[in-house]
C-alpha cells in the first residue's frame, strides 16, 4: 500500500511538472500566425568533423520574456510523413545571458521544447549535436569521407507560434577542408571553409539543402536560358565525374523538354545535387529550387550499364511544378510541425512519375526502346504482382508513408506500398490516351500540363489544387466525366492494373523468357534477380542466396517460403543465380518440380516447386492495326 502511495504522489508530482504554468501557456500559444517572427535567428552549422560524422549546431535566438516553445522540424515535405531525425539531436544545451537555463520536453509531442525565458534576456543561446547515421540501422548516412548532404530541417529549431515564412535565419556552414559545395540558398560570401549567407525564411531554408565533396564538378545545364539551371555533381571518386559530350546534351535537353511542357519556370534558379556515390545514402527528394539525388558512381562512366537510375532527375526537377509550386492543399501547411494530408499524391507523386518517364524518352536520356522496356516492368509489377489491390484501393496507399516510414514490408504483394508512384503513373498514361482518343488526337496530357502547371511564369508559389481543380482543368482539355473516370481507378479493385492506357496507345504487355536492357539494369542496381514473375521470388546478389521478395500466392508462396530466407542449394547443387535460372527453364513444360533446400534461423529443409511456366520476363508488344500513341507521346518537343 505504502508503494502504491509513493507512485501515486510521484506521479502527480510528474503531472505537475509536465501540465504547469510553462506547459500550458506555450501550448495555448503554439498555433500558428501568420506574422512576422520579430528578429533574425542566427544559425551555425559546423559539418567539418568528419571522423565522428556529428555536425555542431549553434543558435542565436531573439527572445522575450515569459514561457517559450521551440520546435524540431517534423513533418517534411517531401517525405509524406514526420520523419524529423529528432533522434540524432543530442547535447542539447540552452542559455540566457552566459548562464544555462533548463528545458522540459512536451510529454504528448517530443518534437516540442519548453523553456522558461528570464525577465531581461532578449536573446537565446542553443548548441546541440546532430549524430548522424554511422550505420545503416540508424538510418540515411549523409556524411562520408568525401561528401556530405546537409539537410537544414536536422539542424535547427525554431520558435513556436509562427508560419515558417515568417520565421527569418540568417545561415551559415563550415566545411572540411577544401571542399566545395552547391546550395539554392541567396548571398553566399565566403572566407576559408565558412560561407556565410543571406537571411531567408525558415521555409525557405527547409527547402533548400546542401551538398558538399572533396570531388566535386558544376555543369550548366542552360547556357542560353533566361534562368540558370546547374548540375552540381559531387562523387566518391573524381573518375565519376566525367561527364562526355552525348550525356551532357541529354541532360541539357532533358531541361528544354521541362520547359517545352509547362512552358513556364516556378524558380530564378535550379540546383541538381547529384551524388555519384557507394557510400552516401540514396535520395530521390524535391525542392522547389533545387532536389537531392544520388546515383551509383557509375552513372556517366557505366552508361550503357545505369539505364534504369535516369529518370530520377527528370522525375524531381517535375516537382518544381508539380508539388512545390502547384501543391496539394492538404500538403499546404504553416509551419513544420503541422501534420499533412497525404490524399492527392497520385497528382503529386504519379503525376510527376509518369512525365519523368516521358522526359527521359524525349530527351535522350533512354531511347524509345529503353522507355517501353521501363513501362513494361510498372505495368507487370501492378498488374502481376499485387495481389493485394482486392482488399485495398490505390487511394489508400497514400498513406502508406506515414504508417510505415517505408520501412521493408513482408508480402508487398499483399500489403501494398507507395503504388501511387507507379499506378498512379499508369493512371495518367490513361488519362493522356483517353484525351487523344475523345479530341480525335488533336489534345494531350501536355494540354492539361501547360495550363494546370504552367501558369504565373516566374512565382514560387505555392498553389494549392484540390481534387476538383484537377477534373475541371481536365474538362478544360476535353470533356467528360473526369471524375467518374478517376474515381472508378482510385478506389477499385481491378481485376488487375489499369493497363488501359497501354492498350488505347497500340502497346500490350506481354512476357517472355528473356530479360530486356531496362530489366537487367534494374536487377544490377538493385542487386538482385528478380524471378517475382514467374516463380515468385527476388533473390539478393548482396546477401547471397537470401530471398528478398516472395510474391503473395506465387508458387514460391504456397510452398512456404518468406523473406529472410537463403536459397542453399536448386536441385541438389549449391546456389548460384544462373543456376536458378537453369533450374527454372529447365523446368518449363515438365512435370518435375524444383528442389531448393533452405535455411531460415538455424532450420535447414527441402521444398519442391511444381511451376514449369518457365523465365518470365514484361516487355510491351504492339498491337497490330492500332495508332501507336505512346510513340507519339514520347515524342520529343524540342
Amino acid at each position: 500500500m505504502l508503494k502504491m502511495l509513493r507512485a501515486a504522489v510521484l506521479a502527480a508530482g510528474l503531472a505537475v511538472v509536465c501540465t504547469g504554468p510553462v506547459a500550458a501557456e506555450t501550448a495555448a500559444n503554439r498555433a500558428p500566425r501568420d506574422v512576422a517572427y520579430p528578429g533574425t535567428i542566427t544559425l551555425s552549422v559546423d559539418v567539418s568533423d568528419l571522423d565522428h560524422r556529428v555536425f555542431s549546431v549553434k543558435q542565436r535566438i531573439p527572445v522575450s520574456a515569459g514561457p517559450l516553445t521551440l520546435l524540431y522540424p517534423e513533418w517534411l515535405q517531401g517525405n509524406h510523413a514526420p520523419r524529423g531525425p529528432i533522434d540524432a539531436l543530442g547535447g542539447l544545451t540552452i542559455t540566457a545571458n552566459g548562464k544555462r537555463l533548463e528545458w522540459t520536453r512536451d510529454p504528448l509531442d517530443v518534437f516540442a521544447f519548453l523553456v522558461t525565458v528570464p525577465e531581461g534576456v532578449s536573446e537565446l543561446g542553443v548548441e546541440f549535436q546532430y549524430a548522424s547515421p554511422v550505420v545503416g540501422a540508424q538510418g540515411r548516412t549523409v556524411a562520408t569521407p568525401d561528401m556530405v548532404g546537409l539537410q537544414w530541417n536536422a539542424v535547427v529549431l525554431y520558435p513556436a507560434g509562427y508560419f515558417a515564412k515568417g520565421i527569418t535565419v540568417e545561415p551559415s556552414i563550415t566545411l572540411p577542408q577544401g571542399w566545395e559545395y552547391a546550395v539554392a540558398l541567396d548571398g553566399p560570401q565566403r572566407s576559408g571553409d565558412i560561407v556565410k549567407f543571406a537571411p531567408t525564411s525558415l521555409e525557405m531554408l527547409l527547402d533548400s539543402p546542401l551538398f558538399a565533396g572533396r570531388h566535386f564538378k558544376r555543369v550548366d545545364l542552360t547556357p542560353s536560358g533566361k534562368r540558370p539551371v546547374n548540375l552540381n555533381i559531387v562523387a566518391d571518386q573524381p573518375l565519376s565525374l566525367d561527364i562526355k559530350p552525348n550525356q551532357l546534351a541529354a541532360h541539357r535537353k532533358m531541361v528544354a523538354e521541362l520547359y517545352a511542357l509547362f512552358g513556364s519556370e516556378h524558380y530564378d534558379r535550379y540546383e541538381f545535387l547529384f551524388a555519384l556515390t557507394e557510400h552516401l545514402g540514396g535520395v530521390g527528394l524535391e525542392h522547389h529550387r533545387s532536389s537531392e539525388n544520388s546515383r551509383t558512381p557509375g552513372y556517366f562512366t557505366e552508361w550503357d550499364k545505369t539505364v534504369s537510375g535516369r529518370d530520377l532527375l527528370p522525375h524531381e526537377m517535375t516537382h518544381s511544378w508539380n508539388g512545390k509550386f502547384r501543391r496539394p492543399a492538404g500538403l499546404v501547411a504553416p509551419n513544420h510541425n503541422t501534420p499533412l494530408q497525404n490524399e492527392l499524391l497520385w497528382v503529386y507523386e504519379g503525376g510527376t512519375n509518369y512525365w519523368g518517364y516521358i522526359i527521359s524518352a524525349r530527351s535522350g536520356l533512354w531511347t524509345d526502346e529503353i522507355g517501353r522496356q521501363a513501362w513494361a516492368v510498372v505495368a507487370a509489377v501492378q498488374d502481376r504482382n499485387r495481389p493485394g489491390r482486392t482488399t485495398r484501393t490505390l487511394q489508400d496507399t497514400v498513406n502508406q508513408p506515414i504508417m510505415t516510414s517505408r520501412r521493408p514490408l513482408s508480402f508487398t504483394s499483399l500489403q501494398r506500398t507507395e503504388d501511387y508512384y507507379t499506378e498512379g503513373q499508369l493512371v495518367w498514361l490513361d488519362v493522356d490516351t483517353k484525351i487523344r482518343e475523345l479530341s480525335k488526337d488533336k489534345r494531350t496530357l501536355d494540354d492539361f500540363a501547360k495550363a494546370f502547371f504552367g501558369v504565373q511564369d516566374g512565382q514560387l508559389g505555392p498553389l494549392p489544387y484540390t481534387f476538383e481543380d484537377v477534373v475541371a482543368a481536365l474538362n478544360g482539355v476535353v470533356a467528360f466525366d473526369w471524375s467518374t473516370f478517376l474515381k472508378e481507378r482510385l478506389l477499385g479493385h481491378g481485376p488487375g492494373a489499369p493497363l488501359d492506357g497501354l492498350t488505347r496507345g497500340g502497346w500490350k504487355l506481354v512476357y517472355t523468357d528473356t530479360p530486356s536492357e531496362y530489366f537487367k539494369s534494374r536487377e544490377e542496381s538493385g542487386r538482385f534477380a528478380d524471378h517475382t514473375f514467374s516463380l515468385g521470388v527476388a533473390v539478393s546478389t548482396r546477401d547471397k542466396g537470401q530471398i528478398s521478395e516472395v510474391r503473395w500466392g506465387s508458387p514460391a508462396f504456397e510452398a512456404g517460403l518468406i523473406m529472410g530466407t537463403t536459397i542453399v542449394a536448386v536441385n541438389g547443387v549449391e546456389y548460384k543465380p544462373e543456376g536458378l535460372k537453369a533450374a527454372i527453364t529447365a523446368a518449363r513444360g515438365g512435370n518435375t518440380p524444383i528442389e531448393l533446400i533452405v535455411k531460415n534461423f538455424d532450420r535447414y529443409r527441402t521444398v519442391k516447386i511444381p511451376y514449369y511456366g518457365g523465365l518470365q520476363y514484361p516487355t510491351l508488344e504492339r498491337i497490330p492495326g492500332t495508332r501507336d500513341r505512346f510513340s507519339e507521346i514520347t515524342k520529343p518537343r524540342t
